[in-house]
Order: C-alpha cells, then sequence, then structure tokens
C-alpha cells in the first residue's frame, strides 16, 4: 500500500466542467452527469450517491449531509442543513433510567434519522435539472452489479471489521467468511441498490414513510431504540443563511451551526492578526495555527449546539473583533497555553466531500456523512441502511447547549466551505476528517492566501491537528522532522497520527481565462477531473 503522506499530483484543468472527490468512480459519475446536461447539483449528488455505495464505510443514506449552492458562480450563495434530529422520545431522563452513562457508537441512541436522502432529493429538485432516476442511475447499477474495492476501502474495512461482526446484516453485506476483502475484490450490495431505486422512482417519501421507514424503525426499537414511524415521516432540513468572515481581501462563506463552521471562521480571525512567516511549515507559523484551532475549539465544546432549540444565537459574538482580539493576545509565541479540558471526548472521523463547477459556473460545495467509519455499524435488515453514530456528539451534562433532547440535532463536523472575491465565487472547497475540517478549513486558506500556494500544493502539504482539550499534537512526518523538536520544547506532545490527517478536495474559478483548477487529496483514493 502505498505511504499516503506522499505527495505528487498536479492541478487539474477544464473548461466545460469539472469534479473533485474523494473516489474514482464519484468523480466520473459527476463528469459524466455533467456532459450529460446535469447541473453541479444533479452530478454532486449522483457522485455522492456512487460514493454510498463504493464507499460506504464514509457516507450513505443512513447518515447527515450539508452544501452550498452558488448559482451561475455568484455570491447568492444557498446553504442547506441536512442534519437529522433525535427521536421524539429520546430524553436525558430516558436514557439515564436505561442506564447509559455515554452512547455508544454501536448504540441505536446513536442513530439520529438520517437527514441525507431530503437533502439530496431537495436540492436536486430546487438546483437540479435531471430527474431524480437518472441522478441515482449510475449508483444503482454499481450496488446491483458490483464495484471494486479500493485500497483506502479495504483499510478502512480492515479496521472495523470488529464493529461491523457485530451486526447480521451488515457483516453479510461488507465481509467475507467475517474478514475484510481485499482490494480489488468485487462487491454487491443488492438491498442499497433497491432502496436507492426506490428513492429514484418516488422520491424522498419512499425512504421517510412506508416499508423503508417501518424497516429501519422496526430495526432501531429492536436494539433499544426510541425511534417511531413518526419521527422518519417527519424529518426535514432547511435551508439557511451562510455565515462569514473575510480574510486577506477575499470572504470566506460557511454553514451556520450546528455545524462548526463557525469554528473555521474563528480561527481565520485570529490568524489574520499575525503576519506569517514566509516558510509554510516555519514552527512559528505552526504555533500560532495549533494555538488558534485550541482556543477556537475550546468555545466549539463550550457552546456550539443546535441554535433552533438552544436559543442561542452566538455567531455575532464567536466572529466579533472584540473576541478575535483577546484570544489572539493570549497566544504566547514562546510556550504552549494552558486551554483545559473539554466535554466532548469522541473522536470524529469519516465523511466524503465533494466539488462540483458545471458549465455555467454554478459551484456547489457538497459534504455527507455517516460520522465514523462505517457508522454505528447498524444495518436495517431489508432495506441496507448503514446508520450514522452522529447522536455521539452529544452531551449528557445537564444544561450543556449540546445536551441530548427531544428532536435535536446535534453538534456537526461536517462543513461545506466556498471563497468568493470580486463579487464572484473564487473556489469552493472542503476537507474530510470530523474534529480535523475546522482547523484544516483555515489551515488550506492560509496556505492560499498567505503563502501563495495553488490548490493542489495547499492540499498536498503536510498537516497537523492538535487534539481538542489537550496539548497533544499529531503531525504527519515531514512537520515532525522538520518542526516537531522545536514544537516539543514550547510544551507541545508531538505524534504521528493514526492516519491520515484529513482529505481535501477544491476546485477554482479562473474567470479572467475560462477556466477551472482542480485539486485532490494524495491520502484519499480520488481525483479531480475536467473536461
Amino acid at each position: 500500500m502505498r505511504n499516503f503522506e506522499e505527495p505528487g499530483r498536479s492541478l487539474a484543468m477544464g473548461r466545460n466542467g469539472m469534479a473533485a472527490t474523494s473516489h474514482p468512480a464519484a468523480t466520473l459519475t459527476a463528469v459524466e452527469i455533467l456532459k450529460a446536461g446535469g447541473t453541479a447539483i444533479d452530478a454532486a449528488v449522483a457522485a455522492c450517491a456512487v460514493q454510498s455505495v463504493v464507499e460506504a464505510g464514509s457516507t450513505g443514506i443512513g447518515g447527515d449531509c450539508f452544501a452550498m449552492v452558488a448559482p451561475l458562480g455568484g455570491t447568492d450563495i444557498r446553504a442547506y442543513n441536512g442534519s437529522g434530529r433525535t427521536p421524539a422520545a429520546m430524553t436525558l431522563e430516558r436514557l439515564r433510567a436505561a442506564g447509559v452513562t455515554a452512547i455508544d457508537r454501536h448504540s441505536p441512541h446513536a442513530v439520529t434519522v438520517p437527514g441525507a436522502v431530503d437533502a439530496w432529493t431537495r436540492l436536486v429538485a430546487d438546483h437540479g435539472r435531471l430527474p431524480l432516476n437518472e441522478v441515482f442511475a449510475p449508483a444503482i447499477a454499481m450496488a446491483r452489479e458490483g464495484y471494486v474495492i479500493t485500497p483506502r476501502v479495504s483499510h478502512d474495512l480492515a479496521q472495523q471489521t470488529d464493529l461491523l461482526r457485530r451486526d447480521p446484516t451488515a457483516a453479510a453485506t461488507f465481509l467475507v467468511d467475517g474478514e475484510a476483502p481485499a482490494a480489488g475484490t468485487v462487491q454487491t450490495q443488492p438491498l442499497l441498490a433497491d432502496t436507492l431505486e426506490a428513492i429514484g422512482r418516488e422520491g424522498p417519501d419512499a425512504f421517510y414513510r412506508g416499508a423503508i421507514a417501518k424497516d429501519m424503525a422496526e430495526s432501531l426499537r429492536a436494539v433499544g431504540g426510541f425511534h417511531s414511524l413518526e419521527d422518519f415521516a417527519g424529518a426535514k432540513g432547511e435551508y439557511v443563511t451562510p455565515i462569514s468572515t473575510d480574510y486577506r481581501g477575499r470572504t470566506i462563506h460557511e454553514c451556520p451551526p450546528n455545524g462548526q463552521g463557525i469554528i473555521a471562521l474563528m480561527i481565520l480571525n485570529i490568524l489574520k492578526r499575525f503576519r506569517p512567516a514566509g516558510d509554510p511549515l516555519d514552527p512559528d507559523s505552526l504555533h500560532v495555527e495549533i494555538e488558534a484551532t485550541r482556543l477556537a475549539y475550546a468555545a466549539r465544546d463550550a457552546f456550539l449546539a443546535d441554535p433552533a432549540q438552544t436559543g442561542l444565537s452566538m455567531a455575532e459574538h464567536l466572529l466579533s473583533d472584540a473576541l478575535a482580539d483577546q484570544l489572539a493576545a493570549r497566544i504566547d509565541p514562546a510556550r504552549a497555553l494552558e486551554i483545559g479540558g473539554v466535554f466532548d471526548s469522541v473522536e470524529h472521523k469519516d465523511t466524503v466531500y465533494i466539488a462540483v463547477v458545471d458549465k455555467h459556473r454554478t459551484a456547489v460545495s457538497f459534504i455527507s456523512s455517516i460520522f465514523h467509519p462505517y457508522g454505528s455499524g447498524l444495518m436495517a435488515p431489508r432495506s441496507g441502511v448503514l446508520f450514522h453514530n452522529r447522536g455521539q456528539s452529544f452531551s449528557l451534562v445537564d444544561g450543556h447547549p449540546n445536551m441530548v433532547a427531544p428532536r435535536k440535532r446535534p453538534m456537526h463536523t461536517i462543513i461545506p466551505g466556498m471563497v468568493t472575491e470580486n463579487g464572484r465565487v473564487s473556489l469552493t472547497f472542503g476537507v474530510m476528517g470530523g474534529h480535523y475540517q475546522a482547523m484544516g478549513h483555515a489551515h488550506f486558506l492560509s496556505k492560499l492566501f498567505d503563502h501563495g500556494l495553488d490548490i493542489q500544493s495547499a492540499i498536498d502539504l503536510p498537516r497537523l491537528f492538535p487534539l481538542p482539550g489537550t496539548r497533544t499534537v499529531e503531525a504527519e512526518t515531514a512537520i515532525r522532522t522538520k518542526a516537531g523538536a522545536e514544537l516539543a520544547r514550547r510544551g507541545f506532545t508531538v505524534t504521528a497520527p493514526n492516519w491520515a490527517i484529513g482529505g481535501a478536495q477544491a476546485i477554482a474559478i479562473d474567470w479572467e481565462h475560462g477556466t477551472l483548477l482542480g485539486g485532490s487529496d494524495h491520502r484519499k483514493d480520488g481525483c479531480a477531473l475536467g473536461y
């Protein structure tokens, strides 16, 4: 297997359209949809549906989705929050009565009602041109006829065999004689093919009402969940107004809470109060990035929650100049800060991010996730829906803004991003990797706008990530070699990551030359393609 820390890619280029995803089959599907006359959102949803099949450990119809759409590349950016809510019967009191002191990954209590299907179908209805069954057709064919397991998917499966063995449907779907299949193996998911076909034919009601909803609700209740048919029938996402900040003459756009996009903007607000060194891996610059991240994530874990239930309007304060000045002033360039612990001890891992721009320059930033690799490991036996475990993000602390409650959305880590300048979109981008995503956005943009790197070079650059609430910094090899000793001298504990840190995709629009430039992360199996 290749070393995922070794870069070596060139920018992808095109004129008429472009897609960047973390799986080659998804990228190819998106380009084919664009060539068939589909819009950028048609292509993004088709690509994500394919990844739900070929990269099922990262995304799927049993998960959630956030997206941003910029029609014709203008600044009227529409954001969609497709994150699901807890069952109406789920309360902290009922969990405690059941003896639940922490939400386990394999627990039905980790499964909120999936929001991805609502988001995909609503976005295609509002911003697409192709019928839903045509958008889903490539994914349906792969699920029914077979797809080849890539090296990264094979690796992820091997890491999750113990989880998948716990559920008979998941084990029968993804494992061979109880073991992970090797790269190059052909796999099918006929139950998922039938479910996608039904959604493509009948729309979201096929998923949230009727036989599929009954299968999901009954399978979750059979293992102790509080889910009802009414919970599924009432699932609905919403369009939301993006939040933004200015950075080095550009405007950075993110989805508002319950996602952590606001934390990416907080980090950028702190970073712009410092003058970066010439070398993007200079220890002084890395030190500031680390501390800005630690400070912003401490705020995330104290305040970030579903604003529909908390009533907290946090954006104005968290993005204020006064707070950025205060936090930046706390950073000591010589030593690590004492920041303290956080309530959230759940590691946030797996997602897919998709960037698409079509010939009309409509830009899409699209992210979908089942949270951990293979989510909860729970799978509905008749519909083949693999459930996420996003409910692990909830706090079980009384009074915390992110405390579990009925019909509540958890704090979310998945965040799509866009950049505008001179009245137009110049970049659509995203970074996978759960916790890392907010820092990943800031890190990527800083490398572009502070150090003048192109998008592929910025993606390829070695990464680090301070684990929230600690002084531990996970750093890829090149950073440990170049700056590890100096960061350790300043009080950080520098360690190797368990696996590659994040994975990014991006497309830049060159309005002057009428071209598109794409970048895709070598830490994943995917690519960017333009035509």
